[in-house]
């Protein structure tokens, strides 16, 4: 398959415009040239299979000018002296026919290769292309990926990319068949130059075809796509959402909300192919109208002794044999106007900056017990807009628990995807054991630091496949995990126990049961910090006492994990060894749980707002 494709600011088709120069300015600029610009991509990055298939498309046009020379020396030397002499020698009749055959089979020969190179070319593209854009998404930081739809993700490592390369196809056949106008072109000139002056007089209203088409046929494209994406956005989201609709009878809004794009795109894609419909019988009809000018002319000036019977025949039907090379042409420049619509909402992934930058330190090892964390002066924010979290500072004991406590928008979760480097601070800092998170190695960070978001997401795999992800892990090390996320019970219960498969998202468990299977998967790679995001919601109080408890105090790890745990419930709280009460962005008050419901009344207030609620239900 060969290296991956990379594309860098050197390469011609991965440098962005300037910064002054507006977008407009690049969609203005001709779309056949940059139609070509994108097939050269594939050119350099296949050229064995792209020489392979011209090769073949060569061969096929060649043999097919040939048979117009068969054709024309078959009329003169057979078909006029038996017309004459009212008789046909077997000879020239055997060999007429061999010329025929053996043409018609090398014709062949080149088909086969032409078609097995250039679709070979074209899906090894789409799959380069899938890799890289993947590799992309894995890149790019969680800020980036915020800011994008899963719809237009989806839609630029799919119908983007299948755009982007169907030109492909019929690239090599349209190379071919220019050789064999060019011959054509030649034999027509050399059998009678003025019937071949009349017949290309096609080709400046080809050309007048192509560019009414392109002008018409881009912007339509250019919709089309961003449609494309926008029905794969709507349909994500409301089958994700799949309960939400189906709870609060949401089931005919959202057909309605998802038939509105659907019948934009069909009307966009629509009208573009009306304009294709008319202009593909144009190029088709053009080549046809200049064989019956060229017959008509022809005719002429066989009665006036000017040309030979033959030469008629043979311009006439390199005429329309020139013609398929236009068709092929046509067929190509047809593709341009999407693939460069494509190929531009690829290159916006595959140019997209802010690539979280790694450092070169090893996270420290060899101790059992938690990691130390100090959070220094540490700031974050959305787009330049009022900071999220401000100047927030605290240090984590290796083993010791501590609970973030906070209202809704007080930046506790935001706070766990900086613990886990999942985004990189606005300021301050975030360190393990001394080191900070941006100078670590990439991969280093998950091997000391784990975080547990609220809402589980499991894998459509077995209950053993979701806890190890893969990883080489015993039996023995998966029962340890689930039994201190006290998941092994209800496990061992499951029809087939560890190799039972959970469905998609792990349909078949209770959110719980979820929470339980994605809080095992983060302890089987025994985290030295491990960040629970209300990872425990989901569960009943008691077990998740049971949780907490273990986790202070891991199965053959001595003195924990050092955990930091968004909590709402008092018993949860109740079992850190510090609480930080979030408030506004920063860090406005700390001590246990105790101190903090003695001396701090809007901490009091919302430990015991939140347990009168649950309370009640």
């Amino acid at each position: 398959m060969g290296a991956p494709l990379h594309l860098s600011q050197e390469h011609p088709l991965s440098t962005a415009a300037p910064p002054e120069a507006p977008k407009a300015t690049r969609q203005r600029r001709s779309t056949t040239v940059e139609g070509f610009r994108v097939l050269g991509v594939a050119v350099r990055r296949e050229p064995v299979v792209f020489w392979l298939s011209t090769i073949g498309s060569v061969l096929f046009g060649v043999l097919t000018v040939a048979d117009a020379w068969v054709l024309g020396w078959s009329t003169d030397h057979v078909v006029l002296p038996a017309f004459r002499d009212g008789e046909i020698g077997v000879g020239m009749l055997v060999a007429v026919v061999a010329l025929f055959v053996g043409v018609a089979l090398l014709r062949a020969v080149g088909i086969v290769a032409r078609r097995l190179g250039a679709g070979l070319m074209q899906y090894r593209m789409q799959a380069h292309s899938r890799r890289e854009v993947t590799r992309k998404y894995l890149e790019l930081p969680f800020a980036w990926h915020q800011k994008h739809p899963t719809g237009q993700l989806l839609s630029n490592a799919s119908s983007d990319v299948e755009a982007a390369w169907a030109p492909i196809a019929p690239f090599p056949m349209a190379l071919g068949t220019v050789v064999m106008m060019v011959i054509a072109v030649a034999q027509m000139f050399a059998a009678d130059v003025v019937l071949a002056v009349v017949g290309l007089l096609v080709f400046p209203a080809v050309v007048l075809a192509n560019l009414w088409y392109q002008k018409l046929s881009s912007p339509l494209m250019t919709q089309a796509q961003r449609l494309r994406a926008e029905v794969s956005e709507v349909a994500h989201e409301s089958f994700d959402g799949a309960m939400v609709v189906k709870t609060l009878g949401r089931e005919a809004q959202e057909t309605e909300r998802f038939a509105a794009k659907v019948n934009e795109l069909r009307d966009v894609t629509v009208r573009a192919g009306k304009v294709r419909a008319v202009f593909d019988p144009v190029l088709a009809a053009l080549p046809n109208l200049g064989v019956l000018v060229v017959l008509a002319v022809g005719v002429a000036r066989v009665e006036s002794g000017a040309t030979a019977a033959g030469s008629v025949v043979t311009v006439a039907y390199l005429l329309t044999v020139v013609a398929f090379p236009i068709r092929a042409i046509g067929w190509l420049l047809g593709e341009f106007p999407r693939s460069v619509v494509g190929w531009q909402r690829v290159r916006s992934v595959l140019d997209a900056e802010g690539r979280m930058e790694h450092g070169t330190a090893t996270a420290p090892t060899g101790d059992p017990a938690g990691a130390r964390l100090d959070v220094t002066h540490l700031g974050w924010t959305y787009d330049d807009a009022e900071p999220l979290l401000r100047d927030v500072t605290f240090h984590v004991e290796p083993g010791r628990t501590v609970a973030l406590v906070g209202a809704t928008a007080s930046g506790k979760s935001t706070l766990t995807t900086l613990l886990a480097r999942l985004v990189d601070p606005t300021t301050g800092s975030v360190a393990v054991d001394g080191v900070d998170l941006r100078d670590l190695a990439e991969g280093e960070l998950a091997r000391v630091v784990s975080v547990v978001p609220q809402t589980a997401f499991l894998f459509d795999d077995t209950v053993r496949g979701n806890v190890t992800l893969g990883g080489d892990y015993t039996e023995d090390e998966v029962r340890a995990a689930l039994r201190v996320a006290q998941a092994e019970e209800f496990v061992d219960r499951l029809p087939q126990g560890l190799d039972t498969p959970l469905g998609e998202r792990g349909t078949s468990l209770s959110g719980g049961q979820r929470q339980r299977i994605s809080l095992a998967r983060a302890l089987i790679r025994r985290p030295r910090l491990l960040v629970l995001d209300d990872a425990t919601s989901a569960v009943d109080p008691e077990v998740e006492a049971r949780i907490l408890a273990s986790l202070r105090h891991r199965e053959g790890g001595g003195e924990g994990t050092t955990l930091v745990v968004v909590a709402y419930r008092k018993a949860t709280i109740g079992l850190a060894d510090e609480v930080l009460h979030l408030a506004d962005g920063t860090v406005a008050d700390r001590g246990t749980h105790t101190e903090l419901l003695a001396r701090n009344e809007a901490y009091a207030r919302l430990v015991n707002a939140y347990e009168t609620q649950e309370d009640e239900q």
